[in-house]
């Protein structure tokens, strides 16, 4: 069955990057639609088809970031294989790429080329540092980004240490900014018919999401810490011990705080003049911690869920992952693990993108590509080689 077009349909993008920055900015673009084609080295592709968890000796890890595209071979080394590119080029819309900064000016496809072979081409870059700066050239992993970017620093508990993210929230972060640059690229050449280069890095990346924790330093001096599950703006926002686990309250507002204290049956503390307003509250956190906690800990996860959001105060489970994974709300209502059929592995539930759209669907279109799988659709109708073209440039090592 033919799969309904997406919002991008008809964009072409050339997807060099591996690993996973740049691999889930091409997810998000061929999920909405974009003609994805992922262009891997021959001898071997994207690092991810090596790394786990696998399945029948396959990844999962490059099924899920790289599903919905197609995919050819092309050694970027070869000079006819640059050719070739050069020529995919001037049929794409866009080309993205997560190589060191000076790896593609080095093979001769860096911007100032491809500008010149399609003045409307898209060129975005995802790396370390980003193309300028003293260290633009190192290479970056996304551990370096939430380090340097400050998250680390931040993320753990009193007296702790600097604690990584559970998941590669730099190299995240950086595949959805450079899909945000490239978006905005394709509406501004839609008026100038001119394209751009995008250039992001994973440092940026986590430090553009630091928000108000970089603010309470530039506008007071203080040097936020790790403070655990407890947020520096507002409280009671944190986790708090019920009968079976932790549930969350995020009473964010006086208006929640209210609704908190009338559950509780302690509607007094709305007057208490150490709760008055959101920064009595943070500055009285440790002592309405204390309050809220010999409330929640009577109570079951469900019960404490039920009461206060029943009333109009946000609360949740905090889920462990197989919990999450079968929640009516993530996984049912708004289908965040749908199944693909990927060669080699079978039926599999891969991590949805986040956004819903209306009139057309962002949705996994089809399952990742094998190495090469789409060499003669792709070469054959972009550049129209036949077969004895593709058998002799398999023999060159070409592709």
């Amino acid at each position: 069955m033919e799969m309904e077009k997406g919002l991008l349909d008809g964009v072409v993008v050339l997807d060099l990057t591996r690993v996973l920055a740049g691999p889930y900015c091409g997810m998000i673009l061929a999920d909405m639609g974009a003609t994805v084609i992922k262009v891997e080295n021959p001898k071997g592709g994207d690092d991810t088809r090596k790394m786990g968890p696998f399945v029948n000796g396959n990844s999962v890890y490059y099924a899920n970031f790289n599903r919905s595209k197609i995919g050819c071979t092309l050694n970027l080394k070869d000079p006819e294989a640059k050719e070739i590119f050069k020529e995919m080029v001037k049929k794409a819309d866009v080309v993205i790429e997560n190589y060191r900064p000076g790896t593609m000016e080095k093979l001769g496809l860096g911007y100032d080329v491809l500008k010149e072979v399609n003045p409307a081409i898209i060129y975005g870059a995802v790396s370390g540092f980003g193309h300028t700066g003293p260290f633009s050239k190192r290479a970056g992993y996304d551990i370096v980004g939430q380090a340097m970017g400050g998250l680390m620093s931040t993320t753990g508990w009193p007296g702790g240490q600097p604690t990584r993210v559970g998941t590669p929230m730099g190299d995240v972060l950086g595949g959805l900014n450079l899909a945000i640059g490239v978006l905005a690229a394709l509406v501004n050449r839609q008026k100038t018919g001119l394209g751009e280069k995008v250039d992001v890095a994973l440092v940026d990346s986590v430090v553009s999401a630091m928000e108000n924790i970089t603010m309470i330093y530039q506008a007071t001096g203080r040097i936020p810490q790790r403070i655990g599950n407890r947020y520096e703006s507002t409280y009671p926002y944190d986790s708090f011990p019920a009968k079976d686990g932790n549930v969350i309250i995020a009473a964010g507002n006086n208006k929640l705080f209210a609704i908190l204290c009338d559950v509780m049956g302690q509607p007094e503390l709305k007057e208490d003049p150490r709760f008055l307003e959101v920064k009595d509250r943070v500055a009285n956190h440790e002592p309405l911690r204390e309050i809220v906690s010999a409330w929640t800990q009577n109570y079951t996860i469900a019960e404490i869920d039920q009461m206060l959001n029943g009333a109009g105060c946000p609360a949740s489970a905090v889920n462990t992952i197989d919990r999450m994974v079968v929640d009516p709300q993530i996984a049912g209502a708004r289908d965040m693990f749908p199944e693909i059929d990927q060669p080699g592995i079978g039926k599999l539930h891969i991590t949805a993108t986040a956004q819903k759209l209306t009139r057309t669907k962002s949705c996994p279109r089809k399952a990742a590509p094998l190495l090469g799988e789409d060499n003669a659709e792709i070469f054959g109708k972009m550049l129209g080689f036949d077969e004895a073209r593709l058998a002799e440039l398999k023999e060159k090592g070409v592709i």
